[in-house]
């Protein structure tokens, strides 16, 4: 009959058998136990294992050389062989399970159970040993309240000492950041303003009154009709007529037309003579050409007060004075608390826009110059000084000493001065205020367990007279200080 052999380590277990025997499809499954090796099957395990061969139709046997197992296993009823060819041939009978014989009750077990009672030693019910029995428990209970209900507080008052440093300070443009050697960057503020200036004119010269006038004679050169509108420009050299009516040329070369012209400048050189209009501008010129047979006339002047070009500069070189200090005075303004301002640095960076009334050339005894101007300067940022600042204190922190605040005063003691390569120096001196650290671990080590009296002298001589030590004792009538460190808090006050 097929048989499934299944070879058990001395590392499997109930479940993993059970496990290894599911796969099994023979009607016989012989598990076959290691020699040297001990795998730990109890008698409960053998009667799962039986009967889960059951379920799966199949009869189980074992190989085995272990006494108890093999006595185990036939007391089951589970065929035991020595080896795997003897549990090939030799026919497997199920044997019956042998009953384990059944014992009598015994009667006699209250007797000997009263007899193993043993009785309670006379020593032990005696007075005197339940009282000091008693003492111990009330002395215990009261040693633990010692060690944890008393509680010591130690005061002390800081010691504030105030750190100063006096450092150069060297401010430049092309740095971008702050560095301990005492280069910071320059900064650059912007801001643009504006202004009018009004000055009497000195300068005299001659007002343009009226324009000449004039007739201009077209002739057409093509054989089309040519319109010439109003506005046609037409040109003596550098006097400029325009045509005050519209004007139509007949077809034909040779056809005429008289169109009445005006100077577009006035004064005296819109008067000239006969047969000076020559030009045609624009695309007209090529289809026509143009002369004035009658001098053109009625073009004036007049004598009048007139800004020159010393007015004008006079004007601007006083509103820019007044411009600059605006400039200066509102720059202060934007910057922030705290700023050193390098005036040294103040400068026009552009002038955005200028016009003047009258304009050059327009008759008036009052110049009104109206400019809008951008002005610059660099200056040191409060914020990068604060932070040089720290950079600086705390490289000279004395030992066992904390700032007492993150804030801290910088003042310059120097004006910045302006250097060859642009960059800006002066001194500035940085003051804050520290405090000495107290190390509490230590105090409360020094303190443990001493009279109130003994732990306050000792404090005294181990701690300066500016920390003056106080010991608080919770309850108030306790005269020692606890002996556990968690019971003991030191307080800055």
């Amino acid at each position: 009959m097929k048989t499934a052999l299944i070879t058990l380590e001395s590392h499997d277990t109930l479940i993993s058998i059970r496990d290894r025997m599911s796969w099994a499809k023979t009607p016989r499954i012989l598990l076959v136990l290691p020699k040297f090796e001990k795998v730990t099957l109890r008698q409960v395990d053998l009667k799962v294992l039986q009967r889960h061969a059951a379920a799966l139709g199949a009869q189980l046997g074992l190989v085995t050389r272990w006494r108890r197992i093999r006595a185990e296993a036939e007391a089951l009823g589970i065929p035991v062989f020595k080896s795997t060819r003897e549990a090939q041939k030799a026919p497997w009978l199920a044997p019956k399970p042998a009953r384990l014989p059944k014992k009598a009750p015994d009667k006699t077990l209250r007797k000997k159970r009263e007899q193993v009672q043993v009785k309670e030693e006379a020593w032990r019910a005696h007075p005197v040993t339940r009282v000091i029995a008693f003492s111990l428990g009330v002395l215990s209970v009261l040693a633990l309240v010692a060690l944890f209900l008393p509680r010591a507080q130690i005061q002390l008052k800081p010691v504030i000492q105030t750190q100063s440093v006096e450092f150069p300070v060297t401010a430049d443009s092309s740095l971008k950041q702050v560095f301990i050697s005492g280069n910071i960057p320059a900064r650059e503020q912007r801001i643009v303003v504006e202004g009018v200036q009004q000055v009497t004119v000195t300068g005299e010269g001659v007002v343009p009154q009226s324009k000449a006038k004039g007739v201009a004679v077209f002739r057409n050169l093509t054989q089309s009709a040519v319109t010439i509108p109003v506005g046609t420009v037409v040109a003596a050299g550098d006097i400029r007529f325009v045509t005050t009516e519209l004007g139509v040329l007949n077809a034909g070369v040779g056809e005429t037309a008289a169109l009445k012209i005006e100077a577009e400048q006035g004064g005296l050189a819109g008067n000239l003579d006969a047969e000076t209009i020559n030009t045609v501008e624009g695309r007209l010129g090529l289809l026509v050409t143009v002369t004035n047979p009658q001098p053109t006339s009625g073009g004036r002047e007049r004598a009048s007060a007139l800004a020159t070009d010393s007015d004008r500069e006079r004007a601007k070189r006083l509103l820019l004075k007044t411009l600059e200090a605006d400039a200066l005075a509102k720059l202060r303004e934007t910057l922030a608390p705290g700023d050193i301002p390098f005036e040294q640095t103040f400068r026009l960076v552009e002038i955005l826009s200028e016009a003047s009334d009258p304009p050059p050339g327009t008759a008036g005894s009052q110049l009104t110059l109206t400019l809008r101007a951008e002005y610059a300067i660099q200056y040191a940022s409060a914020s990068d000084l604060t932070e040089l600042a720290a950079l600086a204190l705390n490289a000279s922190l004395p030992s066992g000493y904390l700032p007492l605040s993150p804030s801290l005063t910088v003042s310059p003691t120097s004006s910045p001065r302006l250097q060859p390569d642009g960059s800006l120096r002066w001194t500035v001196r940085a003051e804050r205020e520290i405090v000495q650290q107290v190390n509490a671990a230590q105090l409360t080590r020094l303190v443990m367990g001493l009279n109130a009296a003994d732990a306050q002298s000792l404090l005294e001589s181990n701690l300066p007279p500016q920390n003056d030590p106080k010991i608080a004792l919770t309850p108030s009538w306790w005269r020692w200080v606890p002996i556990v460190p968690f019971r003991i808090e030191v307080v800055t006050q």
